[in-house]
């Protein structure tokens, strides 16, 4: 069971996070802008494209993988986005020390037949060690691809992009800690939790990328305005703001004892619920099931009649309170994009807000089968939305949230 007042402790949450978790969080918005500030200055600026390519496939693992996804999104049927994710490649052996290999060792990368000439090859890695994606930029290379590489300075991937004629772009690291306080460790050491904000270096030369040869049709000033947004969020979800006024608070503490169901109306919402689904198995320990709207009501709906669903039933008297652990009940968490909505508090200042359950606008029809499944079930229904009219903006404020809300749930679960 959670102790929620730990949550209004910043000293306890400070000490609790021991990766600096909150501290790489609140400095998002800064990490888009130098990644925007190297991009140009590595040549990004300069660029002068002879047309859109054919199809641009991202390639990573962990969130530089999300981020292509994400792209993906924002580009729509306009363009062809493919997201290239890893596969096992031959089990690495252990080093001369004995010591094992790490994970990324056992990563392989391979391109589509039909990738050539036409495309766009953007390879993104927070290590840069990854011995899978050198390998496939030797292919895009051979096959004539265009090829686009972040990377962290000084490693071999960021070598292998110069071999390759490919145009090389930041990978912004999240900023260091302020005191001289040790970094515990992770338990695994070839597969250590992944940095929380990294998803913003990966994403912001990416999307500048995008940008610059039509694969998007962001505004001249999105990702100026992203880094803007996401620095207003890390303020309202500082550690010592309380947890009564701190929306990543409450959204964890109302998450505490449940198993969400992380349902989302549109694609934008759906990039965000499989982002909080992942970040709270990483930083939280606990599992999710994203889904969209409307299909997402046939998928989840046998959990409604389950154990989790109905819960213990409450006329059994006879029943240990005492020893008995509390059930765990499902909990649905609606995810909304809602561009131009007026009234209410979404018109506050565009940011995402909880809407109200009497809330009277209409509601399209899987939305309103949502609400109608929860209530005839007593399952709790909490939805949040962003009204801001750019879709990489209310992605921006949507993942925010969720980011904070699964590191505060991790942090204060851990020491209850």
């Amino acid at each position: 069971m959670l102790d929620d007042t730990l949550l209004d402790d910043p000293v306890a949450l400070q000490r609790a996070d021991r990766d600096r978790a909150l501290l790489a969080l609140a400095g998002s918005g800064a990490r888009v802008r130098t990644a925007l500030r190297l991009a140009d200055a590595a040549g990004l600026d300069r660029l002068r494209p002879d047309g859109r390519p054919r199809a641009v496939l991202v390639a990573g693992h962990g969130s530089a993988l999300t981020a292509g996804e994400v792209l993906a999104v924002l580009a729509g049927t306009g363009s062809l986005v493919t997201p290239l994710p890893p596969v096992d490649a031959t089990a690495p052996r252990a080093d001369r020390s004995g010591a094992p290999p790490v994970f990324t060792a056992g990563l392989g990368w391979q391109l589509p037949g039909w990738a050539g000439p036409l495309d766009l090859l953007v390879i993104s890695s927070a290590d840069g060690g990854e011995q899978g994606l050198i390998g496939l930029a030797e292919q895009a290379y051979a096959r004539g691809c265009a090829i686009a590489v972040t990377a962290p300075e000084g490693t071999p991937l960021a070598a292998a992009a110069l071999q390759v004629r490919a145009l090389p772009l930041p990978y912004v690291p999240s900023a260091g800690p302020e005191d001289d306080a040790p970094v515990e460790p992770p338990a695994e050491p070839d597969l250590p939790a992944e940095d929380p904000g990294a998803l913003w270096a990966h994403l912001t030369p990416l999307l500048a990328l995008a940008q610059k040869v039509g694969v998007t049709q962001l505004p001249y000033d999105a990702l100026p305005a992203t880094a803007d947004l996401l620095d207003a969020t890390a303020v309202r979800c500082r550690p010592d703001a309380a947890a009564y006024t701190n929306p990543a608070k409450g959204l964890a503490a109302r998450l505490a004892g449940t198993v969400p169901l992380l349902w989302a109306e549109g694609a934008v919402a759906g990039a965000v619920a499989t982002r909080f689904a992942a970040q709270l198995a990483d930083r939280a320990g606990r599992p999710a099931l994203p889904g969209l709207l409307p299909q997402v009501l046939t998928a989840h709906r046998g959990m409604f009649t389950g154990q989790l669903g109905a819960g213990v039933d409450p006329d059994d008297f006879f029943r240990d309170r005492v020893e008995e652990p509390d059930p765990l009940h499902l909990q649905v968490l609606l995810l909304r994009h809602v561009p131009g909505t007026p009234g209410g508090p979404l018109e506050e200042d565009g940011g995402p807000a909880e809407v109200p359950e009497d809330d009277e606008r209409p509601r399209a029809f899987g939305v309103s089968r949502a609400h109608r499944l929860a209530a005839a079930h007593d399952v709790r229904l909490t939805e949040y939305a962003s009204a801001r009219p750019e879709p990489l903006h209310a992605f921006a404020d949507l993942v925010a949230l969720t980011d904070f809300a699964a590191v505060y749930l991790g942090l204060a679960a851990a020491q209850s």
